[in-house]
């Protein structure tokens, strides 16, 4: 079992900014290109995603998984883990949201994938720093324009 890979940006948005994006499931397709289809099938009652199916071609990963998503520690965390995919056995991650200021926001995002066929843990490790950094970098862009 890999541990979390993660990384860290700071985003010139408040942390409602930032949180109303990665709270909105649905729409990360727009923001986000390892995302290519997302299908929403179930919410909480603040109408939330609780289990998003979704189209991922993250690089060297490209599946169609279910996702469960947790919205206990909100606004300050989501996090998700995987329900069922056709190649992954493990999509665990969460998005920690910490306000630097009004219009300042920090966003650390952790992922640990599993794979149904023999990678090494060091190129697992090396696809998951990829698509953290990548992802990251899209919200960043997608919020300060």
């Amino acid at each position: 079992m890999s541990e979390f890979s993660s990384s860290t940006v700071t985003i010139e948005a408040s942390i409602s900014e930032v949180g109303a994006t990665l709270f909105a499931v649905e729409s990360y397709p727009e923001w986000s290109g390892a995302f290519k289809k997302v299908e929403v099938l179930a919410t909480d009652d603040q109408g939330r995603a609780t289990k998003a199916k979704l189209t991922v071609d993250a690089g060297a990963v490209k599946d169609v998984v279910t996702l469960d998503f947790d919205w206990s520690d909100a606004p300050s965390k989501v996090s998700f883990s995987l329900d069922d995919a056709n190649i992954l056995t493990k999509m665990d991650g969460a998005y920690l949201l910490k306000s630097l200021g009004e219009d300042l926001t920090s966003v650390t995002y952790q992922l640990s994938v599993g794979l149904s066929m023999p990678i090494p843990a060091m190129m697992i490790a090396k696809q998951e720093k990829s698509t953290i950094d990548s992802a990251l970098k899209q919200l960043k862009e997608h919020l300060e324009g």
